[in-house]
């Protein structure tokens, strides 16, 4: 390319965060105005051979007038460095120098473009096509990308379940309705947050591809409340605004503890959180009798007193079944008190049947299997397997929480996520004592995640916070990450959003999620994200350490697609009136059987 012939004008003042560049005349603008947009890139010499690579931030006209009062125009242009063009033939993101005032400055044509984006074997990973010239691959770097946390975000209709929708099929080999990978399946392990059912017609391809794709819902989710860790129980459980909640808290801590024991009599050094069977009934049973509990005051006695004057000994009788105790009285001859807890805990035992009965929670409380029995400790790998897709060999496992009850939500999140940082924790401790990594990498993907890791939240989302929280800290050390994906990243939390190292940003309507999302990313990256209300459908920024340089691109539509088209209102309506069967829609709405 002869840059003689693009050289659009040189610089007039530099600094680390911005480059001024000043265009002499409206001719030269005009001729190479296709090339100088906002967004797009100019070169700008660097010594003999090298350039800076800089971002056209904003543009600029100025009218003046000559010494013969004749108007012009002059154009002044405001860019971001981004990195430098080494010898001309290798880009490299960041520059320890900068241009000095009159370094000619020259257009990026298409044959750069394709340098810089192929120069770096690293970068192999098809992303889309470059907004700037839907001629050129946009290359990421796929280790970088994802095995660091990923950010995903845009409002509604941006295309932001498309776009993420297409990533996914682009890792497990879908690709126009087919599989890439029929005879030949790849090692991915993903697995899906899907708040409104919408990701399972991405996956679903015909039998004869071969695709098996591992869908939950809340029907054929297996996730019994036994494994449940201290908080998460306590969350579904306990209401800490309750005078005696620590009485609650301590005696249902008990009751879980001894009543695993009793389970499992073979397994040593029980804990709270010790991931095995416990029955729930039975430690309602032991809450309950607590409730009741009148205790004997007659000589020698101070034990509880059942109505058949026999007295307790050992309160692991209360398991079984509810007693009836004898009356509290002061008379000498039948003398007893109520117990410690006796009438304390009439709301915490009504609270725990209610939620026990709730057959919209029988996912949690009475997940039985083929043979009709429940699952109990010797059941835990068949449950992992059931996330991990190694059930029917998947490489997607969606958990679809669209009839997930909205008060369990963030203990049902929380659970999983917990279940699966856990697993890839042990693995991993197991691999490396080999002396090896570990080789199955998973990646969650959190769709519509400010609802269950909001910034700013009560009690009820604590759980699925915490446990996700730990996942952006801790998971890359033990091979999972996180995708996160929101219409209002403002309304996510901070801490998860810290630790992503990669952003695709869609457009954005609303100014304070356009804020948040540029103060996210790095200053040296950040003014590109002004573009953000304007771009089109499909379009987003990318910025991070998986790609060469902060890039505005649009990947190809998935096919198939996400059911996240919205209803057509009006079209809809200008059809001829419909019937519907009411009674379809009462039944399952019922959660009857058809």
């Amino acid at each position: 390319m002869n840059n003689e012939k693009t050289q659009v004008g040189m610089v007039v003042e530099s600094s680390p965060s911005n480059i001024m560049i000043e265009i002499a005349s409206k001719e030269i603008f005009e001729e190479y105005k296709v090339l100088l947009q906002i967004g797009k890139y100019v070169k700008i010499a660097n010594g003999n051979i090298d350039y800076i690579i800089a971002s056209i931030q904003n543009i600029k006209a100025i009218h003046q007038l000559d010494k013969n009062d004749v108007s012009y125009y002059k154009f002044q242009v405001n860019t971001q460095p981004v990195g430098i063009l080494l010898d001309g033939i290798k880009f490299v993101r960041g520059n320890a120098t900068l241009p000095v005032p009159t370094e000619p400055v020259y257009c990026i044509e298409k044959d750069t473009l394709e340098l810089i984006f192929s120069s770096n074997k690293n970068y192999s990973l098809p992303f889309g096509k470059l907004v700037q010239n839907n001629s050129i691959d946009l290359k990421i770097d796929g280790d970088k990308f994802f095995s660091k946390h990923i950010a995903v975000v845009g409002s509604t209709g941006s295309g932001k379940s498309c776009t993420v929708a297409k990533i996914l099929q682009q890792v497990v080999g879908i690709c126009d309705n087919k599989n890439n990978n029929c005879e030949d399946q790849k090692n991915s392990h993903i697995i899906i947050f899907d708040l409104h059912s919408e990701y399972t017609a991405a996956f679903a391809l015909e039998e004869d591809q071969k695709f098996i794709l591992n869908s939950l819902d809340v029907d054929s989710l297996k996730l019994p409340y036994w494994l449940m860790n201290s908080e998460e129980l306590e969350s579904m459980f306990i209401e800490s605004s309750e005078q005696n909640s620590h009485n609650q808290v301590s005696q249902f801590k008990n009751a879980v503890i001894l009543n695993k024991e009793l389970h499992n009599p073979t397994i040593k050094d029980i804990t709270y959180d010790t991931p095995v069977y416990f029955d729930i009934k039975e430690v309602c049973n032991y809450i309950e009798n607590l409730n009741n509990e009148v205790i004997g005051k007659l000589a020698d006695e101070n034990l509880p007193k059942l109505l058949d004057k026999t007295l307790v000994t050992d309160r692991i009788i209360y398991f079984t079944k509810i007693y009836n105790f004898v009356v509290s009285t002061t008379g000498a001859k039948d003398k007893a008190s109520n117990g410690p807890f006796n009438g304390d805990f009439n709301r915490f035992v009504m609270r725990l049947r209610t939620k026990i009965q709730d057959k919209r929670l029988g996912f949690l409380f009475e997940p039985i299997k083929d043979d009709k029995t429940p699952y109990t400790t010797n059941d835990f790998e068949i449950i992992m397997k059931q996330f991990l897709g190694y059930l029917n060999k998947s490489n997607i496992t969606i958990v679809d929480l669209s009839g997930i009850p909205f008060e369990v939500l963030s203990i049902t999140v929380s659970l999983v996520s917990r279940l699966i940082f856990d697993f890839c924790f042990h693995y991993s401790k197991l691999m490396h004592s080999k002396d090896l990594h570990n080789d199955i990498p998973v990646m969650i993907v959190c769709e519509e995640a400010h609802n269950y890791i909001p910034r700013n939240g009560g009690s009820e989302y604590s759980a699925s916070k915490k446990s996700l929280e730990r996942i952006a800290k801790e998971g890359r050390k033990y091979g999972l990450s996180l995708m996160v994906v929101s219409q209002r990243p403002s309304e996510v939390s901070e801490t998860i959003f810290a630790q992503c190292n990669n952003f695709i940003a869609l457009r954005l309507t609303n100014s304070n999620d356009q804020n948040y999302v540029k103060n996210l990313m790095p200053d040296t990256t950040n003014g590109v994200a002004d573009l953000l209300p304007s771009l089109s459908p499909g379009e987003f920024i990318i910025v991070g350490d998986a790609v060469l340089m902060p890039s505005i691109a649009k990947i190809e539509l998935p096919n198939p697609q996400p059911k996240s088209q919205s209803v057509k209102f009006h079209s809809e309506w200008n059809e001829k009136w419909k019937n519907i069967e009411f009674g379809d829609v009462i039944k399952r709405w019922r959660k009857e059987q058809s």
